[in-house]
């Protein structure tokens, strides 16, 4: 299970995680939405679920539920400022096709839930 943080979401992580000092590391995974099927969850772990992958990144632990691994291994989480607008941005090589509007996506894993 692999999942990398660039520079920049790794510092937007740790200032999460400094203002939230209950706070585990990051949850990601995926939820169902949009009409690709997919979409990132990006939130604190605030606790560990049964099935949970966790790695870590200088310091910065990751949170991965069972659903979620097949569909997100590999991914490289970045942060991006545009203007006024801020996000996470997700590289991940097992997105096969993403709507339009890059709010959701679909993988190959996908088709087997």
């Amino acid at each position: 299970m692999a999942i990398a943080l660039a520079p920049a979401a790794l510092e937007r992580a740790r200032r999460f995680l400094a203002s939230s000092p209950d706070a585990l590391g990051l949850r990601f995974g995926v939820a169902r939405t949009g009409c690709s099927g997919w979409g990132y969850v990006v939130d604190l772990a605030r606790e560990e679920q049964p099935g949970d992958t966790i790695t870590e990144q200088d310091g910065v632990r990751i949170y991965v539920d069972a659903t979620s691994r097949p569909m997100v291994d590999g991914t490289e989480i970045d942060f991006a400022q545009k203007g006024l607008n801020q996000e996470f941005v997700f590289r991940n090589p097992n997105a096969a096709a993403e709507c339009g509007c890059g709010e959701s996506f679909t993988t190959d894993a996908a088709k087997a839930l």
